[in-house]
């Protein structure tokens, strides 16, 4: 486990952002991308500690989904949607998590609804990630066209990263928000 997570730490370095796919989390090597899967589902074989599982079921989604296999993410991902605590923050990152994922799947609908319900419980227990709520919510918005609400969503996102000073984050929200602007709506 301890080898899969130093090797996770390389994930950054060959995803990207793809500026011709509404800026959907690519990887620019694949094969290094399945090696990790792989790994990762070799330590998952080889587990049955409940934290241990979030995580790698966790992983595991965000893996699939990266590389555009939404249907085996959404699997993983509800499996640590069901070992999430209720109320939890690791309820609250497998909701955006499913989202994303059902968004990939191109089921806008069903993401916008766990988006809202990320929303909802981050309102209710767990402000810390209100900002990928909405930063992922505007991102599926901007992707069905409906680009005045996106850009509200983004602008609550910007806002919140703000505060935060996390550069990272401030600087992928602003990124967002310029690629929603090259879209061809002009924002004040």
């Amino acid at each position: 486990m301890k080898r899969l997570r130093e090797q996770l730490k390389w994930l950054e370095k060959i995803i990207y952002f793809d500026e011709d796919d509404y800026l959907r989390e690519k990887a620019n090597d694949r094969e290094v991308l399945q090696g990790l899967i792989d790994d990762a589902e070799r330590v998952l074989n080889q587990t049955n500690d409940n934290d241990k599982l979030y995580f790698l079921f966790g992983t595991l989604g965000n893996l699939y989904r990266v590389k555009e296999e939404p249907k085996q993410a959404i699997q993983y991902l509800n499996q640590a949607f069901e070992l999430a605590a209720p109320d939890s923050r690791e309820e609250i990152i497998t909701l955006i998590r499913l989202g994303e994922a059902y968004k990939y799947d191109n089921e806008h609908g069903q993401a916008f609804k766990l988006f809202e319900r990320a929303l909802l419980k981050c309102y209710e227990t767990e402000r810390g990630y209100l900002d990928f709520a909405f930063q992922h919510k505007g991102k599926c918005l901007m992707e069905v066209g409906r680009l005045s609400e996106a850009m509200e969503a983004f602008q609550g996102a910007l806002a919140i990263r703000k505060n935060k000073g996390k550069q990272s984050l401030i600087y992928s929200t602003e990124q967002a928000i310029n690629y929603l602007k090259k879209l061809g709506e002009t924002y004040d």
